[in-house]
């Protein structure tokens, strides 16, 4: 039996932390790629490495996919490079559907390919990603999609940042939907819940999610002018 949206939400953020892919680390702040610094940070990649935890986390995204989207009306799974790969061959595996993967450009050399295994014009598409925060890679995948005739209008995240408006606002203009398994303020909750970390830290995580900029300025990184 599937759990509702906010237990998977919680479920997936337990999972997410005691395996070590969300940390908070507010002695330490972690520096992006952007220049900001923040005290959580999060590694979907290394959930590959753990079968059991992993195994629950995929059956609920095939449950999401199910009840979200229905299986009538996804033709192929298509998992963006590179951490999106693994989580489609997963899911694809679970719903015994056809899986292709994207580059973020076409490959140079032999045929040219951008989207790799059978790709058709006209195939309902779901693109696979390990989390999302502004959309940009998303964004790529999405026009190779759309270039090579597919059509598609849903994004599933294992991890949505969930502390901005404009990722949202990007997905909307890019005609996505996106279908997550928790946030940073699920993991926040969870955290709390599960008396993961002492309470500064609790208490610093959630300023930072309440305005992350201020807390870069604040801790020596970048503001407003860092680019995301």
């Amino acid at each position: 039996m599937s759990l509702a949206p906010d237990n998977i939400a919680a479920e997936t953020a337990k999972i997410l932390i005691e395996t070590k892919s969300i940390l908070f680390n507010t002695q330490q702040p972690f520096t992006y790629t952007s220049g900001r610094v923040g005290p959580v940070y999060i590694d979907c990649r290394r959930l590959i490495s753990f079968p059991k935890e992993r195994k629950i986390l995929m059956q609920h995204g095939a449950d999401l996919l199910k009840s979200n989207i229905g299986l009538d009306n996804i033709d192929v799974l298509a998992g963006g490079e590179t951490a999106g790969i693994p989580y489609a061959a997963f899911l694809s595996q679970l719903l015994d559907l056809p899986m292709t993967y994207i580059r973020k450009k076409p490959k140079g050399v032999g045929r040219l390919s951008q989207i790799e295994g059978v790709f058709e014009e006209g195939q309902r598409t779901v693109l696979i990603e390990d989390l999302q925060n502004y959309g940009q890679s998303s964004g790529i995948f999405i026009e190779a999609i759309r270039q090579a005739g597919g059509i598609i209008n849903d994004l599933f995240v294992l991890f949505q940042y969930g502390i901005s408006d404009i990722p949202e606002q990007n997905m909307k203009n890019l005609g996505i939907e996106v279908h997550a398994l928790t946030n940073w303020w699920s993991a926040l909750e969870t955290a709390k819940q599960n008396n993961y970390f002492d309470t500064q830290t609790l208490a610093d995580v959630e300023a930072f999610l309440h305005d992350p900029v201020a807390w870069s300025v604040k801790n020596g990184g970048k503001g407003e002018e860092a680019a995301e």
